[in-house]
């Protein structure tokens, strides 16, 4: 019942054995994957594990830090790529300030976002965000897309800017990095969040959960973070399992 809604199998960590692990998911009780693109290259990637894979989707997108060289005309590749019926959202795309530094890379980075929020209402595609240190002018951003559906994926925000994203209909992820003993903020959102909003994914290959954490992560791991949600929440893992496969199912239109 393992639906991992956010994953990068295209990465260079999954060289050695891509191939065998990718197709050892579903016996291993993964259903579903979302492989998200972090520019051109990796949206073509995504897309290609998507075309080779049943039980694999892709977004498409830039992320804000793979910028550098990036023009808002490359977006009608972008557009290209998400008429292919295996891609299901514009992503991975947001706001990065802990990486992009200066004040002209900042402004670029939000024009960028704005025009790939654009991109999914146009397109009828929901969006999936990164949002790291930029909190409110990502929500400034999604605010001025009202009907843009999407996923902060990773998700970081307070309860506040928490409630500030439900209200506007869209969906938090959760990472590995909720079962890790110093997360604060994402347990705080999941004991408050109502639970039609909830994700969950890897972030593969990177936010392994305890008691993998600083290792290689891929898609088996996710009951490991829904055992977190469980006790959280007062549910068992496997209903967490059963509600966020529903939920990511209905988000990115999957039947």
């Amino acid at each position: 019942m393992i639906f991992d809604t956010h994953a990068h199998y295209y990465d260079d960590a999954f060289d050695p054995d891509r191939d065998a692990l990718l197709s050892a998911l579903p016996e291993r009780g993964v259903d579903l994957v979302v492989c998200p693109g972090c520019d051109l290259e990796s949206s073509r990637a995504a897309l290609d594990l998507a075309e080779r894979y049943g039980y694999v989707y892709a977004a498409v997108g830039f992320h804000p830090e793979n910028l550098e060289g990036a023009a808002l005309t490359d977006l009608d590749q972008v557009r290209a790529l998400a008429a292919h019926p295996k891609v299901k959202a514009i992503g991975e795309i947001g706001l990065d300030y802990y990486w992009v530094k200066t004040p002209e890379a900042r402004a670029f980075s939000r024009d960028f976002f704005d025009a790939q929020l654009s991109l999914a209402e146009e397109l009828s595609l929901p969006a999936v965000v990164h949002d790291r240190d930029a909190h409110r002018d990502c929500l400034d951003i999604v605010k001025a897309h009202p009907n843009v559906r999407g996923v902060f994926h990773c998700c970081a925000l307070s309860v506040e800017d928490a409630k500030t994203a439900v209200d506007l209909g869209w969906m938090l992820s959760f990472t590995g990095n909720l079962t890790f003993a110093n997360a604060r903020r994402g347990p705080e959102v999941v004991k408050w969040m109502p639970l039609d909003r909830l994700m969950l994914e890897t972030d593969a290959p990177y936010m392994a959960p305890v008691p993998h954490r600083g290792e290689r992560c891929d898609s088996t791991l996710i009951p490991l973070t829904a055992a977190t949600v469980a006790q959280l929440r007062g549910l068992t893992v496997e209903e967490v399992l059963a509600l966020t496969l529903e939920n990511g199912k209905r988000f990115f239109g999957i039947a």
